[in-house]
């Protein structure tokens, strides 16, 4: 294999793909991009995958002599991008994959392409293209709310819901339910819903947003596929099943109030400053004020008071754990956060001022 190719687009596109290489200790041939240049007018392509997660990224390049090769995902993208010079030739010799520019010469010794993981084939067939502007901004809303504990898989994915004029995902971790909907312009033919991993709807969102378009969208039976400017990621989709989130909102509020976001936000922040380890921020509402405060033994305590429209009788007070509660603050769009709350032991409710975002979140007893 021989091909030409310039240094800062080799260099950038084999940093996408090294996005979706293993790390895993156990994996070294998924520890590398493979490169594949074929003759013809076809684009070079690089692949990555860590068998959960694959990204086909096209590399435009002069193919001398066609081949596929494996490079090391950790050091290939920055030796490249360190070489001086506008052009870069990669070619195999015995040794590995000489990479040339200017009076520069590497050597990159990756394994046998033959030991590279066989990767999964995109249902093109499928896809269907939506808004992208819309993807990324439920997606960002949502993420947060995932679970990191890999022992219980689903809920380390959202669950993704295409219908016939929105969007709909949830994410819970347990603890907190974020649930964000937008309306879509353009729509599969049908209902669509799977659990996709968090890590790949944030790696479509970057590739969406990298080609500066359309989101296209291929839904299978045990694989998800987002691609846009001829990058596609590739996912497996996790099986099993979603908590029902509609039925995990809370009924009978009490007490609501709405307040300034940008208010409420600082105010938390502040007070979290004090919230040290499983220290939970305090929350009163009260006849005209909403307060907080906070008080980590022997280093700090802190209070705010919040002027706010709620006439009720009564006063509630309810504990947070603070990152979730500023996580939660964070998500709602627009400028007003929406409170509701039915007691001190029951989950609360923050909700944009349109409906299209809810978020619960469980408190901790004081």
């Amino acid at each position: 294999m021989r091909i030409r190719c310039t240094r800062e687009h080799l260099a950038e596109r084999l940093a996408q793909a090294a996005r979706a290489a293993s790390t895993r200790a156990n994996l070294q041939s998924a520890a590398h991009v493979r490169l594949d240049a074929v003759s013809g007018e076809a684009p070079a392509q690089l692949v990555a995958t860590d068998l959960e997660m694959t990204l086909h990224v096209p590399l435009d390049a002069e193919v001398e002599e066609p081949g596929s090769v494996l490079l090391p995902a950790k050091i290939a993208p920055e030796l490249v991008r360190a070489l001086a010079g506008e052009q870069v030739e990669l070619a195999t010799s015995d040794g590995g994959v000489v990479v040339s520019a200017a009076s520069s010469t590497y050597t990159l010794f990756g394994l046998p392409v033959d030991e590279f993981p066989q990767v999964p084939e995109i249902d093109h067939e499928r896809a269907f293209e939506t808004d992208a502007a819309a993807f990324a901004e439920v997606v960002g809303r949502i993420k947060r709310a995932a679970s990191r504990d890999e022992s219980r898989p689903v809920l380390t994915g959202a669950l993704v819901r295409f219908e016939a004029d929105r969007l709909v995902m949830a994410a819970t971790d347990s603890y907190r339910l974020a649930v964000a909907e937008a309306p879509l312009a353009s729509a599969p033919p049908e209902p669509l819903e799977a659990i996709i991993p968090v890590r790949a709807l944030e790696e479509a969102v970057r590739i969406a947003g990298d080609a500066d378009g359309s989101l296209a969208v291929s839904i299978g039976d045990g694989l998800v596929s987002f691609g846009a400017g001829g990058v596609w990621l590739s996912a497996r989709r996790i099986e099993g099943q979603f908590p029902n989130f509609s039925a995990l909102r809370p009924e009978g509020i009490e007490h609501t109030v709405s307040i300034a976001k940008d208010e409420l936000l600082e105010n938390v922040r502040r007070v979290g400053i004090v919230a040290r380890q499983n220290t939970p921020v305090r929350v009163e509402l009260a006849p005209g004020r909403l307060s907080l405060s906070a008080r980590t033994a022997d280093v700090a305590e802190g209070a705010e008071a919040i002027p706010v429209g709620y006439d009720g009788s009564e006063t509630v007070e309810i504990g947070f754990n603070h990152e979730f509660l500023r996580d939660g603050i964070e998500s709602v769009p627009g400028d007003e956060v929406r409170i509701g709350l039915i007691s001190s032991l029951r989950p609360a409710l923050l909700e944009s001022a349109d409906g299209t975002f809810w978020y619960v979140i469980m408190p901790i007893r004081l």
